[in-house]
């Protein structure tokens, strides 16, 4: 007399195993037993999109970003180097002076007057003289931070306001070298060159306003753009070592 044992959708006989049509509602079990058996050759798990569910709001009213303006411009960084910052390097044996912004490494600040944005911020560089040895040398220091500030008109940007910005980008990158510096002991004059960079970004300002039912809107701050008494002052936090 064979012993013959059903385990939910598997018929066991003896020591075989035989698969029998699966209810899909069975299909993936926990069985130990069943799993050396049959291997779950016949899973078939589907698995579903989860349904979104109404969010309950508190108003009728949104808060959304309206668009004051935006402009392309460009902002100037700029910085004078005195030649003995260049280790056995003279007017006379200068065959190029080699400027590469990292542009990764920028930091700025931003802020919103009445109808003004101002930037102040550096762009680390590396700066390296080839002599007519054919030698390159670095600037004593290593890395040079440029300061750079621009103060860009904009008519109807108002304190709070925010300022979106796209990666800044170079237009060009002017040295000038034969300059004459003040010496740090201000005693004489020196020799020197001058970088300048000439970088590009487009800047979005946005001021978030509240959109009623109707389609009226009201700003967030109704004082945003009250003219002052006293022009503001700003400290900014540091933005590198110069």
């Amino acid at each position: 007399m064979s012993s013959k044992k059903r385990f939910g959708s598997v018929v066991m006989t003896g020591n075989q195993c035989k698969k029998q049509n699966l209810n899909k509602k069975h299909d993936c079990y926990k069985n130990d037993f069943k799993q050396d058996c049959c291997k779950q050759a016949s899973c078939n798990c589907n698995f579903k999109k989860q349904e979104l569910k109404a969010t309950k709001l508190d108003s009728d009213c949104f808060l959304v970003n309206s668009l004051v303006g935006t402009k392309t411009v460009q902002k100037v960084a700029e910085t004078s180097l005195p030649l003995t910052l260049f280790e056995g390097v003279s007017t006379t044996n200068i065959l190029s002076i080699n400027v590469v912004p990292n542009l990764n490494a920028i930091t700025q600040n931003v802020t919103v007057i009445k109808d003004k944005v101002v930037n102040i911020g550096i762009v680390p560089a590396d700066i390296s003289i080839t002599t007519t040895d054919g030698d390159v040398v670095g600037i004593i220091g290593g890395v040079v931070n440029i300061p750079f500030q621009a103060h860009t008109d904009f008519p109807g940007a108002c304190p709070e306001d925010m300022v979106q910005e796209t990666p800044l980008e170079i237009e060009g990158i002017f040295i000038q070298e034969g300059i004459s510096l003040v010496a740090s002991t201000g005693e004489a004059l020196v020799a020197g060159i001058l970088v300048k960079i000439i970088l590009r970004t487009t800047i979005t300002v946005t001021r978030p306003v509240i959109k009623d039912a109707e389609g009226n809107f009201c700003d967030v701050n109704q004082n945003r753009c009250k003219a002052i008494g006293t022009p503001p002052s700003f400290t900014f936090p540091p933005s590198g070592n110069g």
